[in-house]
């Protein structure tokens, strides 16, 4: 497999202050990972800039202006309890659009088969007109409108195994029958949304929730009985991954209990999806995943699997 990896500094500029989880030491703990020598075959670039263009065909420009405006020269700007701008906020963020886009472009030119978006601030909160939950721009959710305006992409499947609802993805695609949103996640927990009654306007929105202390077993087994059928009933054309990996046993702000395994099967499991119904289409987008050594243990398990080093 050829697998791209995307990232770039201005991600690590980004700073919502001390002992926030949201930290940039999450990016800096992946590129580590990554520099192993059985990760020396991965093609890298660096994620650009994401443009005005790619944003405005989720979020309207009085979101943008507002974030743009609200940018500190110093210190912090809160929007919320959780979620804050620093000086570097910005260009961190529009790299983790860019990344997205970039992505969708090399994976459906077919310059690589696949491809992770290791940027941060995450996105999959962001909802069309509020930034909230750490995320400030929906990058799944640029990506899959990305695919739709440049490539002419029909049919666009995210699935998102964040521990936390993506309550913004679901929100800008609840009336949108050319996207599909799965999830698996924690409830009840932050944000409150993601039960299995809510299914969108078209029947695009599958929800799996999870209880507090489920692990491996009960994930596969929403996985297999809720998730995968879905998808494949939907038979995408491209398969976005939004990939969260705070639901690992070791993430202090959640209580469910993967393992690296975990989200390498799930990884597994979709690829075999995108191989049966969109031409091998797949990228993955970094979202959560609090405690530095689970993340980069389950990162590295993921891009393994992407990359065909691991067996599925």
């Amino acid at each position: 497999m050829n697998t791209l990896i995307l990232s770039h500094r201005d991600c690590l500029d980004h700073d919502m202050g001390p002992g926030h989880p949201e930290r940039p030491d999450r990016v800096r703990v992946i590129e580590r990972i990554l520099e192993h020598e059985r990760f020396q075959t991965l093609v890298r670039e660096a994620a650009p800039r994401g443009t005005t263009e790619q944003i405005l065909r989720v979020h309207p420009e009085s979101h943008l202006r507002h974030l743009e405006e609200a940018v500190p020269h110093q210190g912090l700007a809160h929007l919320d309890g959780d979620t804050s701008l620093s000086p570097g906020t910005m260009e961190a963020a529009l790299r983790s659009v860019g990344g997205a886009c970039l992505a969708v472009d090399e994976v459906i030119t077919r310059k690589v088969d696949n491809a992770f978006v290791a940027t941060r601030p995450p996105g999959h909160h962001a909802e069309t007109a509020t930034a909230m939950g750490f995320c400030f721009f929906n990058n799944a959710a640029i990506a899959a409108r990305h695919a739709r305006a440049v490539h002419g992409v029909e049919r666009v499947a995210i699935m998102d195994f964040d521990v936390h609802h993506g309550n913004g993805t679901q929100d800008i695609f609840w009336n949108d029958p050319h996207v599909l949103y799965a999830s698996t996640h924690e409830m009840p927990l932050f944000p409150g949304t993601g039960a299995l009654n809510e299914t969108g306007e078209h029947n695009n929105i599958c929800n799996a929730p999870l209880s507090a202390g489920d692990d491996g077993v009960h994930f596969k087994q929403a996985m297999n009985t809720r998730i995968l059928p879905a998808i494949e009933a939907f038979s995408p054309d491209l398969i976005i991954i939004s990939a969260g990996f705070d639901a690992h046993a070791r993430d202090p702000l959640a209580n469910i209990n993967l393992v690296e395994s975990d989200f390498a099967w799930a990884t597994g499991k979709l690829m075999d999806l995108a191989e049966k119904k969109s031409g091998g289409r797949i990228l993955s987008l970094l979202e959560g995943g609090y405690d530095l050594e689970g993340l980069s243990r389950s990162v590295a398990a993921h891009v393994m699997m992407l990359s065909g080093m691991a067996g599925r």
